[in-house]
C-alpha cells in the first residue's frame, strides 16, 4: 500500500478511536448533577483517563509491547476495549463505577495513540514530522468530537454522547486492521529487556526532548479540559450569572480544540523544513502568550475572545507531534515504540496535576486569570528545546534541519 494511503487510513482510524477520551468530560455538567460531584470530583472525569493512560503506557513500556506486538493489532484491540469501557460509563450507577470505567478507557487508549505514531514513523522517513503531525491532528479532532455531539443533543440525552464515542472507537479499531503492516522503516522486534526503558530515559537528547514535551503537556490537556468552563464563566460575566451558556460553551470548545488539527498539520509541514527545535519553541511562545492574554479578554464578546482562543487552540498542539517525531529520530531504532510510549506516559502523568490544579486556582483567583498558570510549562519547554538545538544530537532531527 502507498504510504500516503496508509497514513490516511491510520489518521481516520485515530480520529475515530480517540473519541472516548473526552466523552465524559463533554457531559461533565450533567454527570456532576447526576452523580452529585464537587468541582474536584468533576476533574476526575478527565484525570482518571489520564491516570489510566499512564498505567497502561508504563506497563506497555516495561513489557516493550509496542515493539514486540503488531502495532495495528494492538491499536485495534485497544480501541475495542476503550469502546466497551465508554459504554460502561453510560451504564454506571455512580461515581466509583464510572471512574473505574474511565481509568480502563485511559489504559486502553494507551494502546491506541503511541502504537499509531510508531506505525506512522515506520512508513515515513522523509516527511516524518508531517506524517505524525497529521496523526496528532486526527487525534485532536477525535478528542474534540464529543463536544460537537454534546452541542447537537439535549443535556438530558447525555448517554448518546458516550454511545456515539464508543461506536466511533469500534469503527476506528476495525479500520486499523486494513493497514498492511508496521511499515518498511519499522525495526525488527527486539528481545524483551527490562533495561530498555531506563536506557532510553538516560539518553541526553531524548531527555531534553522529553522535557520540552512535559512543558507542552503542562498546558495542553488542562486547557482542553477546562476550556468549556472558562468560556461559560466569561459569558456569564458578560451576560449575567444565570445565563444558559452550556450549549454555546460546548460548541466553542469543539471549535477551539478542533482547530488544533490545523496547528498539527502546519507544525509538521514546517518542522520538516525549518527544524523541530525552532518550530516547537515558536509554537510554545505563541501558546504561552495566548494563555496570558485571554485573561485580559475575559468577559468580552466572543467576537473579541474567540479569535485568540482559536489561535491558542492552533498553537497549543502545533508542537506536539514534533516531540514525538524527535524521539523517533533520537531513540534507539529498535525501541522507538517503547520510547514513544515512555514519553507519552510521563506527559500524561503531568497533565493530572494541571487538570486538578486549574479549578483550584480558579476558585481562588477566578477563571479570568486562572489560565495564566499554564504559561509556566511552555517556558520550560522553550528552554529545553533551545538547549537541544545547540547539541550535536540535533543534527539527527528532521534530516539535519534541527
Amino acid at each position: 500500500m502507498n504510504p500516503r494511503r496508509v497514513l490516511a487510513v491510520v489518521a481516520i482510524a485515530q480520529l475515530l478511536a480517540m473519541a472516548p477520551w473526552f466523552s465524559a468530560s463533554a457531559v461533565a455538567p450533567t454527570l456532576a448533577r447526576v452523580w452529585q460531584l464537587t468541582p474536584g470530583g468533576t476533574a476526575w472525569l478527565t484525570m482518571s483517563v489520564q491516570l489510566g493512560f499512564v498505567a497502561g503506557a508504563l506497563l506497555s513500556a516495561i513489557l516493550t509491547l509496542a515493539d514486540r506486538v503488531s502495532a495495528r493489532r494492538l491499536v485495534a484491540g485497544s480501541a475495542m476495549l476503550a469502546a466497551a469501557a465508554t459504554v460502561g460509563v453510560a451504564g454506571a450507577s455512580g461515581f466509583a463505577v464510572g471512574i473505574g470505567c474511565r481509568v480502563l478507557t485511559g489504559a486502553a487508549l494507551a494502546g491506541v495513540y503511541p502504537p499509531s505514531m510508531k506505525i506512522a514513523a515506520g512508513w515515513f522517513k522523509e516527511g516524518r514530522g508531517l506524517a505524525i503531525g497529521i496523526l496528532v491532528g486526527a487525534l485532536t479532532l477525535g478528542s474534540a468530537s464529543p463536544h460537537l455531539v454534546r452541542w447537537a443533543v439535549s443535556p438530558a440525552e447525555w448517554r448518546i454522547v458516550l454511545f456515539v464515542a464508543a461506536a466511533s472507537a469500534v469503527a476506528g479499531g476495525l479500520l486499523m486492521l486494513l493497514v498492511p503492516g508496521d511499515g518498511p522503516y519499522a525495526a525488527p522486534s527486539p528481545p524483551f529487556s527490562l533495561a530498555a526503558a531506563p536506557r532510553i530515559l538516560k539518553d541526553r537528547g531524548v531527555l531534553l526532548v522529553n522535557l520540552g514535551y512535559l512543558g507542552h503537556m503542562w498546558e495542553v490537556y488542562a486547557m482542553w479540559t477546562w476550556m468549556a468552563a472558562f468560556v461559560a464563566a466569561s459569558e456569564r460575566a458578560r451576560r449575567g450569572a444565570t445565563a444558559e451558556v452550556t450549549t454555546l460553551a460546548a460548541l466553542v470548545t469543539f471549535g477551539v480544540i478542533g482547530s488544533g488539527a490545523i496547528g498539527s498539520w502546519l507544525g509538521g509541514k514546517y518542522a520538516d523544513r525549518w527544524g523541530r527545535t525552532l518550530v516547537t519553541s515558536g509554537a510554545m511562545v505563541l501558546s504561552a502568550s495566548c494563555a496570558l492574554l485571554v485573561g485580559f479578554l475575559f468577559g468580552m464578546p466572543l467576537t473579541v475572545l474567540l479569535p485568540v482562543l482559536v489561535i491558542w487552540g492552533i498553537t497549543v498542539v502545533a508542537d506536539s507531534a514534533q516531540f514525538s517525531a524527535a524521539v523517533s529520530e533520537l531513540a534507539p531504532r529498535d525501541y522507538v515504540g517503547t520510547a514513544l510510549t515512555l514519553q507519552t506516559s510521563l506527559g500524561f502523568l503531568l497533565t493530572c496535576a494541571t487538570i486538578y490544579l486549574l479549578p483550584k486556582v480558579a476558585a481562588t483567583i477566578g477563571w479570568r486569570w486562572s489560565m495564566s498558570v499554564l504559561a509556566i510549562g511552555p517556558a520550560l519547554g522553550v528552554w529545553a528545546m533551545l538547549v537541544l538545538r545547540q547539541r550535536p544530537e540535533a543534527r539527527l532531527l528532521a534530516g539535519g534541519a534541527r
